[in-house]
């Protein structure tokens, strides 16, 4: 089932939140959110030792930059962010929009919001070893 779900963790007139255990949660159970928390304090910190955390070592991020197809493997992605907030990091929003268990795989969406640019962000999670991790991610930027 689909959960609709509006988890907004920063951005204008909202506390700095990189930590959001206390963010709102849909109705699944709350281990599924973990590595999508995991995910966003990633973005809001910079530092990708929270993307090693919520993503498997196999996972890819996948997407259109500059016009080309990328497929990063984890360890690429990673490599993008400088272990430091952006300068606009307290403008920024993000939330999960839904998510849908199916037994051991769930999906997820999130959008956020940089700036002038609005991501749409589509997960793949995998219930392994009694936990959650993000299997691999799509996403569209919105001009």
């Amino acid at each position: 089932m689909t959960t609709p779900h509006t988890t907004a963790v920063n951005g204008p007139n909202r506390p700095r939140t990189p930590d959001v255990a206390a963010a709102t949660a849909p109705a699944v159970d709350i281990a599924v959110l973990a590595p999508l928390r995991a995910y966003i304090r990633g973005h809001a910190t910079g530092d990708p030792t929270h993307f090693r955390d919520a993503f498997l070592p196999s996972a890819h991020i996948e997407g259109i930059r500059d016009g080309a197809f990328v497929s990063w493997p984890l360890d690429e992605y990673c490599a993008l962010f400088p272990g430091r907030p952006a300068p606009d990091e307290p403008t920024r929003s993000r939330r999960i929009d839904t998510v849908d268990v199916h037994g051991t795989v769930a999906t997820a969406t999130m959008t956020l919001v940089h700036g002038a640019d609005t991501f749409t962000d589509v997960f793949l999670l995998v219930r392994v070893d009694d936990s959650w991790r993000i299997a691999n991610k799509a996403y569209h930027r919105h001009s």
